[in-house]
């Protein structure tokens, strides 16, 4: 099962509209031209083609959403059956069944759990507890309640497998000759728009070295660069990066600017370059002359018309994945990839 944010239907029922029509409407988007005038300024006319080409990375960031809402709703349909199905097994309500099930599994959330849970968490502006202590009992209790569902959900779904066959909408990424890690015949390729000033992609850094642990040789790791414009410091780390990487020290580079983000300014990034034993004189020239700044700014480009509106910025196989997700996103993305791809063998092996 997935880990997806909650998306509300009525959130998404004007994109999908919007996105039927135009993918409907549209030979463009479809891959071929339009030349049909949707829009006139004085004698100036504006095709549907350029209508299209305006409006492509919202699209495809759009129909990842709209995947994953189907995909949620999908899973969600398929729970309520496994539970309609148990409970009437046992000539029960489905809240009865669950009542049966759970019993008296589910802790009691007590003033003491609240209390430590509001410690643990507050910060500057976080009301005091007594002011929001029956609200925070509340939704822990929910928590914990919806815990114990989820544990009666996965014996049921280990009993009887859901598989979801809508397919993912995939893009097409050039990331070749940028910095990578693991294998080139890995059968999952993980491509990340990042920006070295990004606190979220700090953030990140930890669950993709877990994934490169766990999965070893199955995945590769690319890097590509988007330095985000409030960022005063990130396109000069970018670049940066690629002056490091021409002397084969990207990844040593890239760990050093994670590890301390306050220091990004031109003079930082060359002090850190001499730490890392790279050829000052060399980094200096490469830096000071904006060497790679157009490399950049390609793949700034590029992440636009892919839809990227905020960093990090996942590919996975070509399926897009946003923002500083746990392991277990990623995860269960990589089985379903893993899983396609060995169903795929198989396939072809009996076919052979």
């Amino acid at each position: 099962m997935r880990i997806l944010p909650i998306f509300r239907p009525s959130q998404y029922a004007w994109a999908v509209i919007v996105a039927l029509s135009l993918f409907a409407l549209s030979p463009a988007l479809a891959g071929g031209a339009d030349s049909t005038v949707v829009a006139t300024v004085g004698s100036h006319k504006i095709t549907q083609a350029e209508l299209d080409a305006k409006v492509k990375p919202e699209m495809a960031a759009l129909e990842s959403k709209i995947y994953d809402l189907k995909h949620q709703a999908l899973e969600s349909m398929a729970d309520e059956y496994l539970l309609e199905q148990a409970a009437k097994k046992d000539k029960l309500t489905v809240p009865e069944y669950l009542k049966k099930e759970i019993g008296d599994k589910t802790p009691q959330v007590t003033e003491a759990d609240a209390r430590k849970y509001y410690d643990l968490r507050k910060g500057p502006g976080t009301p005091p507890f007594d002011q929001i202590k029956t609200r925070l009992m509340a939704a822990l209790q929910n928590q914990s309640d919806q815990e114990q569902r989820e544990k009666v959900l996965a014996s049921l779904r280990k009993e009887t497998p859901t598989r979801i066959l809508i397919k993912a909408p995939r893009v097409e990424v050039a990331s070749a000759g940028h910095p990578s890690l693991g294998s080139a015949d890995a059968p999952i390729t993980i491509v990340e728009f990042s920006d070295f000033q990004c606190p979220f992609c700090k953030r990140v850094e930890p669950a993709l070295k877990e994934i490169r642990e766990k999965y070893g040789d199955k995945v590769r790791l690319v890097y590509m660069d988007y330095p985000l414009p409030m960022h005063n410091h990130a396109l000069d780390a970018a670049k940066a990066g690629r002056c490091a990487a021409e002397q084969g020290k990207f990844w040593p580079y890239h760990d050093a600017m994670f590890a301390d983000q306050s220091k990004e300014s031109p003079a930082d990034l060359k002090a850190t370059a001499k730490t890392l034993g790279l050829d000052t004189a060399k980094f200096d020239a490469c830096f000071d002359q904006a060497k790679y700044e157009a490399g950049v700014r390609a793949d700034m480009e590029q992440g636009k018309q892919l839809g990227i509106d905020g960093t990090p910025a996942f590919f996975i196989n070509g399926r897009m994945l946003v923002g500083a997700q746990p392991a277990e996103s990623f995860n269960q993305m990589i089985d379903e990839e893993l899983s396609s791809k060995d169903s795929g063998k198989s396939k072809q092996a009996k076919a052979d």
